[in-house]
């Protein structure tokens, strides 16, 4: 998929896709607060910008939700960023 994330003002969130197995793409967002939150990043804060800076961690996230059954559009929240520990 070509299209490159993109925030979205009335949603406030970040809108991207996820490369998965066989070649296809899942659409996905997160939002600011989530962003800001989960990665401690003053408010203010580019959104675009936390999220190019943590984009493996994001998809990761993104793909652990779609093995859990979540389906299209993956909508993460700041909870759903936590690896769980073991």
């Amino acid at each position: 998929m070509s299209d490159a994330p993109y925030f979205h003002d009335a949603s406030g969130t970040v809108r991207f896709w996820v490369g998965v197995e066989g070649g296809n793409h899942v659409s996905a967002s997160i939002g600011r607060e989530a962003l800001r939150y989960h990665f401690r990043t003053a408010e203010g804060v580019d959104s675009l910008e936390t999220f190019g800076r943590h984009v493996p961690e994001i998809e990761a996230a993104v793909r652990r939700r779609l093995a859990q059954g979540a389906m299209e559009p993956v909508m993460l929240r700041e909870h759903d960023m936590r690896v769980a520990e073991g």
